[in-house]
């Protein structure tokens, strides 16, 4: 179904679903909790550890790339477990499927922080 909102009374009414995601997210996702306390965590340290505000923006957007994948691969759950709680191939791979995603968002966070890590100790 279209919205038949437009203009920015669209742009209200989608930040309120976005709002209304974060919150779902936050109540049934444990992962996506604990990342979002490790990202209000860290995220203070990229101001030390990044020398120019570019710096900084990497290491806080990296961080925000594993809260977004997180979110697409709890969307990805949530549609898989509507269509039923039976086991399938199909489901199982899915849901595996977006647990390697945010591993690899994870991964590469790691990489980049640990990078930044190296390059301020060291140099």
């Amino acid at each position: 179904m279209k919205s038949p909102h437009t203009g920015l009374k669209r742009v209200f009414y989608a930040a309120g679903y976005s709002w209304k995601g974060f919150k779902a997210t936050w109540h049934h996702e444990a992962a996506f909790r604990q990342e979002a306390v490790l990202f209000a965590c860290i995220s203070p340290l990229a101001f030390w550890l990044g020398e120019t505000l570019v710096e900084q923006i990497i290491l806080i957007s990296v961080l925000l790339m594993v809260l977004v994948v997180e979110l697409l691969n709890s969307a990805v759950e949530s549609v898989v477990d509507r269509i039923g709680s039976e086991f399938h191939t199909l489901s199982g791979r899915a849901k595996d499927q977006g647990s390697a995603a945010v591993f690899l968002s994870f991964f590469i966070a790691v990489l980049v922080w640990v990078g930044f890590l190296i390059s301020k100790l060291v140099g």
